[in-house]
């Protein structure tokens, strides 16, 4: 049980660094079953999830639809793999799950549904959309007088989105305090490189003419990531925040990190054992 914002060492002492190591290594678990997926997304965005999961979240592991818990959406449905391997890692998922993914009748398909998985609170496919139910889901929280927090994961390319503005509008209008978005900038989408595909600098810039606070950061420094998060909580402001992260597509597995080709990565037999030792390596470093 977490009725509030868990410590940094989230109870049994273990660090947020071990945390993500987790993170990254149950994702290459679930991946290698099915030989490819969204791994460098998973890989990346791991540090942004162990200080979500581990630091700033409040939830009960054993009761995923407690009232009080605050709310994250995983707006990016493709990275549901990385999800996924964070609720393993909470408690959320028993572990022994972890071998079903994407298989039939697995409570863990490829990409997020809500109505299958503990703790996923939103349902992904079509991009663009977590943004605007975290509008909805912070109005609703203010009226019933709820203390809790919404989070909004999404992705870069979803500035390509239309909807992602329109929510940033609303929740600039209503001044919703409650909401956090987090930006995976990680640089890659499905047809190339972001910028490339629709440059969307100077993003800090957007974003505060929607009227949000704005803070960028290395999203894969755990330490960067607790100031960040903490900032964003303790900010007397009456404005939503944004937590722009930069992150680098595969993470902690630098054969991986250096394919050019990474949205979608298919990944040998022998390679998988090869990742999961690049990770154990990094970890002792």
């Amino acid at each position: 049980m977490r009725d509030g914002p868990p410590p940094t060492t989230a109870g049994h002492n273990v660090s947020l660094a071990e945390r993500a190591f987790r993170i990254r290594r149950n994702a290459l678990r679930m991946a290698e079953v099915q030989g490819q997926g969204y791994i460098a997304q998973a890989l990346g965005v791991a540090d942004v999830l162990a200080v979500s999961y581990f630091h700033a979240l409040r939830y009960r592991p054993g009761e995923p639809r407690w009232e009080g818990r605050d709310r994250f959406l995983l707006s990016i449905g493709h990275y549901a793999i990385a999800l996924y391997a964070a609720l393993i890692e909470a408690g959320i998922v028993p572990e022994q799950e972890l071998e079903t993914y994407g298989s039939d009748n697995s409570r863990l398909p490829m990409s997020g549904m809500a109505s299958y998985t503990p703790g996923m609170e939103m349902s992904g496919g079509s991009l663009g959309l977590g943004l605007g139910i975290a509008v909805g889901m912070g109005l609703a929280l203010k009226r019933k007088g709820s203390d809790a927090r919404v989070y909004n994961l999404m992705s870069d390319g979803e500035l390509n989105e239309g909807p992602t503005w329109e929510a940033a509008m609303s929740a600039g209008h209503w001044k919703l305090d409650n909401i956090t978005c987090l930006v995976d900038v990680n640089r890659m989408q499905a047809d190339g490189v972001s910028t490339g595909v629709l440059n969307f600098e100077p993003l800090e810039d957007k974003w505060r003419a929607f009227g949000w606070h704005v803070q960028r950061v290395d999203g894969n420094s755990i330490a960067a990531l607790i100031e960040a998060f903490d900032t964003a909580r303790s900010l007397a402001e009456p404005r939503p925040r944004v937590i722009i992260c930069d992150t680098k597509m595969a993470k902690g597995v630098p054969f991986l990190e250096a394919r050019e080709k990474s949205h979608f990565l298919r990944v040998e037999p022998h390679e998988w054992a090869e990742a999961v030792a690049a990770l154990e390596a990094g970890r002792m470093a």
